[in-house]
């Protein structure tokens, strides 16, 4: 069951995630540094909650933005390959920043070389 706390966790990554990626496109490196710290940080704390945290931040795979489906996909391929690879296939199907983000992660699952969430 996802609790409160889970929920905010989640939205917290969301919103990260999303500025993450806005401000990149404003060029904006330290700013898109600062939100990349923020996702993860909250990525940890869905942790400690061991997998019912991990279950949280897969609602996101639904997610309105592909920047943010693609970013909880990408976190959570060990423990929920089958629809990550979904989530990241369809993403990589473009062009620009998220697909390729999409296509590096999907790479680097195939490699064996994947290490975002390790067992």
């Amino acid at each position: 069951m996802v609790t409160e706390d889970l929920q905010k966790l989640v939205a917290k990554f969301a919103q990260h995630a999303a500025a993450q990626t806005d401000a990149i496109w404003r060029g904006d490196a330290n700013a898109a540094n600062k939100h990349a710290d923020e996702s993860i940080a909250a990525f940890r704390m869905l942790k400690t909650h061991g997998d019912v945290g991990r279950d949280a931040l897969a609602t996101l795979f639904t997610h309105p933005r592909m920047d943010v489906r693609t970013a909880a996909a990408a976190l959570l391929l060990r423990y929920r390959t089958a629809e990550a690879k979904a989530v990241l296939e369809e993403a990589a199907k473009g062009k620009g920043l998220i697909p390729f983000e999409a296509r590096e992660a999907l790479k680097r699952w195939e490699e064996g070389t994947w290490s975002l969430d390790p067992t």
